[in-house]
């Protein structure tokens, strides 16, 4: 059953997405991006509202935020648009809010950046004062990114002793993100993105005004197979109380040694402060381990390659491609079911805690 949530593309996930809200007389909006999908598709980021729309209490639910990790977020809200949950929420007095393919683009082209080669949770920056340097990933650029694909024996050996000569180094560390290098990894930016801009006017619409707001984003790619941490990147003591008191001790925060996540700068939903002033908000990442770390680099190495030589032979690219798919989305019904499984019962905890609130 939990396998039937699932989409195998982009265009799929969001047919399927805008059928169940219309099917649940949700308010539906459409944010289109001016760029096309991978199958010439309409690109959108799409947003479904449920429950009372003047609630005080508000429940976000976001997908897609790096591109191809949209295939279980987007899952995951089709399957809350089909559980006694959204009701059990509206009934409560919580409105609920899907935020579907944040990174639509990514998400029908297989990237995990955008089409600018961002990578959103490192976009959401003040502008107007420098991004942090990284040196850690200026040592390793070069390495990282080659200039053939795939890479040669020499700059794999030369990469792998790097890794392990920098392992540890987390503040900041080599995904910490960067902004001096458009073609490399974890790249931030230099303004805000296409969708940092609808994400910020989503707030803006929806968010304000309420007295207390609730956010999960679904990511893949770290952490063991199937297992789903669940990631609260803020700090103030009373947030972190109710954060654990909502969702147990095995909340992980983001800053600790233990966590699959590292230290970035200009993660998404820390703009919700910005852009929701006077209101009490608790948000968490959900993030599903897939395949094993260096695959994931190798997928997000020849992401960033191809980004460079859009004239690359085809079949390198479509490898190129399945390999980014492969390494933030496993198509095996027991993966599927501990997404599922598990975003249920995170999704559970987060209404009962607004309940209480």
């Amino acid at each position: 059953m939990s396998a039937a949530f699932f989409s195998a593309t982009y265009a799929e996930a969001r047919r399927r997405f805008l059928e169940a809200a219309r099917e649940r007389a949700a308010a539906v909006e459409s944010h289109r991006h001016a760029r096309q999908g991978a199958e010439g598709e309409e690109l959108a980021l799409d947003t479904a509202l449920l429950g009372p729309a003047d609630a005080d209490r508000l429940f976000i639910v976001s997908s897609g935020t790096h591109g191809a990790e949209g295939f279980s977020g987007s899952a995951c809200q089709l399957a809350l648009l089909n559980d006694e949950l959204s009701r059990r929420a509206a009934e409560r007095g919580i409105a609920l809010l899907l935020i579907h393919a944040v990174n639509p683009f990514g998400f029908s082209h297989l990237k995990r950046t955008n089409e600018d080669n961002i990578d959103l949770n490192r976009n959401f920056n003040d502008f107007s004062q420098p991004y942090p340097a990284n040196p850690v990933y200026e040592e390793i650029h070069p390495l990282l990114v080659p200039s053939a694909w795939p890479p040669s024996e020499e700059n794999e050996a030369k990469l792998a002793a790097a890794m392990v000569r920098l392992a540890g180094q987390r503040s900041p560390g080599v995904s910490s993100g960067q902004d001096r290098h458009p073609d490399g990894l974890f790249y931030a930016g230099t303004g805000p993105s296409w969708s940092n801009r609808a994400i910020r006017s989503i707030l803006q619409r929806y968010g304000r005004n309420r007295r207390h707001l609730a956010w999960i984003d679904v990511h893949t790619g770290l952490g063991p197979y199937g297992h789903g941490e669940k990631i609260f990147g803020q700090h103030d003591a009373e947030t972190t109380a109710r954060a654990k008191a909502w969702w147990g001790q095995d909340l992980i925060v983001a800053t600790a040694a233990e966590s699959v996540s590292p230290r970035t700068a200009g993660y998404m939903m820390a703009c919700s402060r910005e852009e929701c002033p006077g209101t009490a908000i608790t948000h968490s990442t959900m993030e599903y381990g897939t395949v094993p770390n260096a695959e994931v680099r190798h997928a997000l190495r020849g992401e960033a390659w191809l980004a460079g030589h859009p004239d690359a032979p085809a079949d390198r690219a479509a490898a190129i491609r399945r390999a980014v798919r492969d390494a933030f989305f496993v198509d095996a019904d027991d993966w599927k079911g501990m997404i599922l499984g598990q975003f249920r019962a995170f999704a559970l905890q987060t209404i009962n805690g607004l309940s209480s609130s």
